[in-house]
């Protein structure tokens, strides 16, 4: 059975981690969580003093961003998390606030390019599976399977609710909803590397699909790609 690079793509809260997780977890691939790149970076600005809720401050975070360094750690039960510049932030890059942030900082070039480097050595030996918003068109255009996750707004405002709630944080669905939007439209109008898919990609729009349906229609396609 080859390796070969799974490039998994899609709009915010449709569960691209999760199903990227699953997969590496199940082939023996690492798994690399590209938005989690990007919450670091957002989180970097955040503790730095360099976001407001109407601008950053790009010239500092410039000025700085070979001075972040972003790893991914398996911990006891074998799940990936995130490290910024050697500590564990995987609960705090989680919030809206991050969130919202993340989706900012992707719009700028520099932020893109590097990580965009660093996510390419990761790739090089293959056996990878990475998920984003522009894996499949710019990280690895020539990936052996590409996958474009989808779901309606309304259904993705819930998950993420729900996710929100379970943590322990309150939150208004409404709110939650007015932010998928924005960073709908934020990640497909931007400038440097919008959100769109691939022209291979395969669709999976997973807003009535059970996890195990999911499951299936993932493990048929990296069977076939693998052979």
């Amino acid at each position: 059975m080859k390796k070969i690079i799974v490039a998994i793509d899609g709009f915010s809260s449709c569960g691209k981690s999760t199903m990227a997780k699953e997969l590496a977890r199940e082939a023996g691939y690492v798994y690399v969580d590209t938005g989690a790149m990007y919450r670091a970076v957002s989180l970097f600005c955040i503790q730095n003093g360099w976001m407001t809720d109407s601008e950053i401050n790009a010239k500092e975070l410039e000025k700085h961003i070979h001075s972040i360094r972003i790893e991914f750690k398996t911990n006891a039960e074998g799940v990936s998390e995130t490290y910024l510049n050697g500590k564990n932030v995987e609960s705090e890059i989680r919030s809206l606030e991050v969130a919202n942030g993340a989706s900012r900082v992707s719009t700028l070039g520099f932020v893109r390019r590097e990580l965009v480097r660093q996510q390419q050595f990761m790739g090089v030996e293959k056996g990878i599976v990475m998920d984003g918003r522009d894996i499949g068109t710019v990280v690895f255009p020539m990936a052996e399977l590409k996958i474009f996750l989808t779901a309606s707004p309304e259904i993705r405002a819930k998950r993420r609710m729900d996710e929100m709630t379970a943590k322990g944080e309150t939150v208004n669905y409404e709110d939650v909803l007015a932010n998928v939007i924005e960073r709908d439209d934020r990640d497909q109008n931007r400038t440097e590397s919008p959100l769109r898919k691939a022209d291979d990609a395969v669709v999976i729009d997973n807003s009535s699909l059970t996890r195990e349906e999911q499951r299936g229609i993932l493990r048929t396609l990296f069977a076939e790609r693998t052979l």
